[in-house]
Formats: C-alpha cells, structure tokens, sequence
C-alpha cells in the first residue's frame, strides 16, 4: 500500500509550499510526479518552479519539454507516470487512480477554502477504506510542517 500524506495548506500557498517540499524529495533522489488540476495550472507550476529562489535549482519539465524519462520531476494534468517517479504530489483536489502505482502520495490542500477542505475529508476516508498508511500534516503558527492526528 501507498504511504499517504495530507497537507494542510494554513499559513502559505501551494506555491510557497510546493517548491520547499520538491527540495526535499529530489534531495533524497526520489523521482516525483506532480498532478495539477488543470493544463494553465500546471503551465504556472511550471513557472514557478523556475522563479521561486533564484539562489535554488529543481530540475523539471512538461509535456511541453518532453523527454518525461530525463525529468526527476514532472508536472502535468494527466494522470500519468511517465518519468518512473515514486511520490505522486495532487495538487488543486487533482484526483489519481494510480495512487498505488506510488510509493508516497502527497495531498496538498488549502484550508482556507471550505470546499478542499471536505473533498480532502473524502479522500482520506477512500483511501483509509482501500487500506493505505495515511498521515495528516498541518502547517504551523510559524508555517513548518507538524505531524497531527488524522
């Protein structure tokens, strides 16, 4: 089974937090594959992962790049795995029914949006019922990840 983790989204964007939570998977030589919710939202990803720190460097690409298999990271809409990565990031309440084909799943969710919020509920308890290791991670007053009961 799928090792799931629910971020809660309470003192940062998804893009704040997505680039610094990139670092660490990449860091570890983990390859990554990151789901949006739509083909514009994976365009912006895709430009933030370029502008977020000029000082930082994570290697990506897209559809529009090409070559998945060369990108330790790739973005797209699809639900897909074309680079052999082993964390799946869904991002925007993307929904995958590769979710086991992973590794690590990470669920980044607003929690300033009521909506994500119960659809993030929802999935938990699917993902519970099909038997997969679950965590819950809420941001902090000071925005670090804390481990939470679920």
């Amino acid at each position: 089974m799928t090792d799931i983790g629910f971020y809660h989204l309470t003192r940062s964007t998804l893009e704040q937090a997505l680039p610094r939570l990139l670092e660490k998977a990449h860091a570890s030589g983990a390859r990554t594959v990151v789901m949006t919710g739509s083909e514009e939202r994976t365009k912006a990803l895709d430009t933030i992962l370029w502008t977020y720190d000029q000082n930082a460097f994570l290697p990506h690409g897209t559809a529009r790049d090409g070559n998945p298999g060369e990108q330790p990271i790739w973005i797209t809409h699809e639900d897909e795995n074309p680079n052999g990565a082993d964390i799946l990031v869904l991002t925007d309440g993307a929904v995958s029914g590769r979710v086991a084909d992973f590794a690590r799943c990470l669920e980044m969710f607003d929690g300033n949006d009521d909506d994500a919020v119960s659809k993030a509920r929802e999935r938990w308890k699917a993902y519970s019922t099909a038997g997969h290791s679950l965590t819950y991670w809420q941001q902090s007053p000071a925005g670090r990840w804390e481990e939470k009961a679920g």
